[in-house]
């Protein structure tokens, strides 16, 4: 006689909420496969091409069959140490490329796998909030405990790291940062990162920060990158991303740089799970830092110009807006009466009365709910488009809210 089989999640998963980025677009490209025109200021995912020289680099690569096997799970040399150089060219921080240089697929693999590397049941990390949600779940997936940080003044930030380090017993093992931030756009200065480091050495915690958004800067701002500070290359590491930069997302290719024994630990365990990331795009990510840095500043112009037409748009409707400096995003408060209806009701039925995605800030936590994410890859007109169907869909909301 047969038994029946009892499939069931592990722990583990119960800790997992849906996942609200998945959701919308999944939504999204329901509504598309309908014949639905949804402009799409939801996923930070880049509609804008990658470099041409980039995309020619890897077709021409692709060509040869070498290329199809195996690739170095580390990352190529000369790709690592193209990386290594782009650090000392922007930000004067010199890295050994053989033991400071880890490529990743994409900094949200990295991110989790250096979790697994670095936590355990029993660890406390810190996360600056609301947050990405990889920065909170790569810890809990790891077994971690995770204590949300709202992001604040920088001193009010730093005051809360130094209460939780006197409170909590053991103390905090890992600072989880994300400057620019996603999704407020938050910059963060060279003297809150000297502050972080003294800190990190002073109770003794890890910083990870990721950078991913570090050239898509705007009004003249600059972000400085966590390890150009004095010691922090002691206590922590950062994540860089070529997908936003070159447009190269669907691409997978990430980086981790920082600490060596840190970095050690990132490849011991990306030895278990991956081979790293296919050949020819590691050689045209080469390319890309290399012969690329003209495109990072036009792209970061392009969307400059979109976050102007898309928050100039949103004034004009009477929402509360600021312009970030940072980042391919807009983070704004939902006005009143719409506030009440909660940011992920609110995103349905821009979606469904409006044919417009946009992501809830729920999705980045508690400290999220009553905001929205508006991504900046549709152009000007497309933005422009959305601003007209979402001001239309409110109008038709509210007269079903008076009557």
């Amino acid at each position: 006689m047969e038994k029946t089989v009892n499939i069931h999640f592990s722990e583990r998963m119960s800790q997992l909420p849906p996942y609200l980025f998945g959701m919308i677009n999944k939504m999204m490209m329901e509504r598309r496969w309908n014949g639905e025109d949804v402009i799409d200021l939801g996923m930070g995912n880049p509609m804008d091409p990658a470099p041409d020289t980039v995309i020619g680099k890897l077709r021409e690569v692709t060509q040869d069959p070498k290329t199809h096997r195996y690739p170095v799970a580390g990352g190529m040399r000369n790709l690592r140490r193209e990386i290594a150089l782009y650090y000392q060219r922007n930000y004067g921080v010199k890295l050994a490329s053989e033991e400071e240089v880890i490529c990743t697929i994409g900094s949200k693999e990295g991110i989790s796998h250096l979790c697994l590397a670095l936590v355990g049941p029993g660890d406390t990390v810190l996360v600056a909030a609301p947050a990405f949600p990889i920065h909170v779940y790569a810890a809990v997936i790891a077994g971690a405990n995770v204590i949300r940080i709202p992001i604040a003044s920088e001193d009010q930030f730093l005051q809360r790291i130094t209460t939780m380090c006197e409170s909590l017993t053991p103390l905090p093992r890992l600072l989880m940062l994300n400057y620019p931030h996603n999704p407020t756009g938050t910059l963060a200065s060279k003297e809150f990162f000297t502050e972080v480091v003294a800190l990190a050495k002073r109770y003794g915690f890890m910083v990870v920060n990721d950078f991913a958004y570090g050239r898509i800067t705007f009004d003249g701002y600059t972000a400085p990158s966590f390890l150009e500070v004095p010691g922090a290359m002691d206590v922590g590491v950062e994540f860089g991303s070529f997908s936003k930069s070159y447009n190269m997302a669907g691409w997978r290719l990430g980086y981790c740089v920082g600490n060596p024994k840190i970095i050690e630990g990132l490849g011991r365990i990306k030895g278990y799970y991956d081979y790293g990331i296919f050949s020819p795009i590691q050689v045209a990510g080469i390319v890309a830092m290399r012969d690329c840095e003209d495109d990072i500043a036009i792209q970061a112009e392009t969307y400059r110009g979109r976050r102007d037409v898309l928050c100039d748009g949103l004034e004009r409707m009477g929402w509360p807006v600021e312009k970030p400096k940072a980042g391919m995003f807009v983070w704004v408060k939902i006005p009143e009466p719409w506030s009440r209806m909660g940011s992920l009701k609110f995103a349905v039925e821009m979606m469904q009365r409006a044919n417009v995605a946009i992501t809830p800030g729920a999705g980045f936590g508690e400290e999220g709910d009553g905001f929205l994410r508006l991504a900046l890859v549709e152009n000007e007109n497309r933005i422009r488009q959305a601003l007209r169907q979402i001001r239309r869909a409110l109008t038709e909301l509210e007269r079903e809210i008076r009557y």
